[in-house]
């Protein structure tokens, strides 16, 4: 396959990428129940004006940072209706609940990730992907 051949890659730093992934972030943020403070966190520790501005849903090119910490959270998503496929609610609960397995070790998979670090997303998505097989 030549140069030509290759497909497209979808652009991840335009302004529309940005909204549409501020958009899906916060739906999943409803679903699952947090905080704006939680929130803030689970984007990197931003600032109340620039979570107040992401809110708003604009075309805007987000960090690098941000847009991973966003595809984690979108992999921890699709996991979690995959497993929970004829409970969806079950699979917004679970993020709540204690968890014996590492990398949790009792800690709700939330708590876990509001340690703010992106492993601690990518560590959750790792063990459900895991968890799927």
């Amino acid at each position: 396959m030549n140069a030509e051949q290759l497909p497209e890659r979808p652009d991840t730093a335009s302004p529309e990428a940005g909204r549409v992934a501020l958009k899906f972030f916060f739906n999943i943020m409803q679903l699952w129940g947090c905080s704006p403070a939680q929130q803030r966190i689970l984007l990197g520790g931003i600032g109340n004006t620039t979570y107040h501005k992401y809110k708003k849903l604009p075309q805007v090119r987000l960090p690098h940072d941000t847009l991973e910490r966003i595809s984690y959270l979108m992999g921890i998503h699709k996991a979690l209706r995959i497993l929970f496929s004829s409970s969806p609610d079950k699979a917004y609960e679970w993020v709540h609940k204690a968890n014996t397995a590492a990398p949790f070790n009792g800690q709700s998979a939330l708590e876990y990730m509001l340690h703010g670090r992106v492993v601690d997303l990518a560590d959750t998505r790792r063990y459900l992907d895991g968890v799927r097989g």
